[in-house]
């Protein structure tokens, strides 16, 4: 074998070994390492920071959110809110998976609408009347100045799992009464369930709807 042959032959074989030794090490050992340092470490999170309710069946992710509609009569009936339930914020605009034809799935992102579009415009003031109708009562009235802005937009994901507490404290009513609850009591849920900004500073304080509404089941079971 002439030395142009052995030196192609050692390149070969060098290749092939650090592709061997890279493989093992970047497609086993270290994705087995992280792995096993989030199970140990971050076990909630690294399992899709799930959510279970008193029984201990899991209702979803803490990361995603939820809508909460009335059963369709028919397949072409217009969505309508089971006003049992706290309400998360809108998702206008986003459509649904016409790919596979067994769900129909909620797509991810934003309307990307300017603030002065036409279309977004009557989106947000048909919402604010909505906002207003169902969240009235025959003892608490809402007024249109006080519907906070989560309440009438979708969050640039559409999935947002949170609501301001401004648009939890605004549905208390309108809960307690559809549940034969004391206000008191709901006021309480939505107290305990308020997170304040990441590290005292981050973000803003905010209301899981999914957690809010679980321990809301678990109260109108008791």
């Amino acid at each position: 074998m002439n030395t142009s042959l052995r030196n192609t032959a050692r390149t070969l074989g060098a290749g092939l070994r650090a592709l061997l030794v890279l493989s093992v090490i970047c497609g086993v050992l270290y994705p087995l390492s992280v792995t096993g340092v989030a199970q140990a470490l971050f076990s909630g999170k690294a399992n899709g920071s799930e959510i279970s309710d008193a029984s201990g069946r899991t209702v979803g992710s803490s990361l995603i959110g939820q809508t909460y509609d009335l059963p369709k009569r028919s397949p072409d009936e217009a969505a309508k809110p089971d006003l049992r339930w706290f309400q998360p914020r809108p998702s206008n605009g986003l459509g649904s998976n016409g790919v596979n034809l067994r769900y129909s799935l909620i797509l991810s992102g934003a309307t990307n609408r300017s603030a002065d579009n036409a279309e977004l415009i009557t989106w947000v003031t048909e919402a604010k009347a909505t906002v207003v109708a169902d969240n009235s009562t025959p003892s608490y009235r809402v007024r249109p100045e006080e519907v906070p802005a989560d309440a009438v937009t979708s969050s640039g994901s559409g999935l947002d799992p949170n609501i301001s507490p401004a648009y939890a404290k605004l549905q208390i009513h309108r809960v307690a009464e559809r549940n034969g609850l004391p206000v008191r009591q709901v006021a309480e849920l939505v107290g305990e369930h308020t997170e304040g900004r990441t590290l005292g500073f981050m973000g803003e304080p905010r209301v899981n709807v999914l957690q809010l509404n679980t321990a809301l089941k678990d109260v109108r079971k008791g």
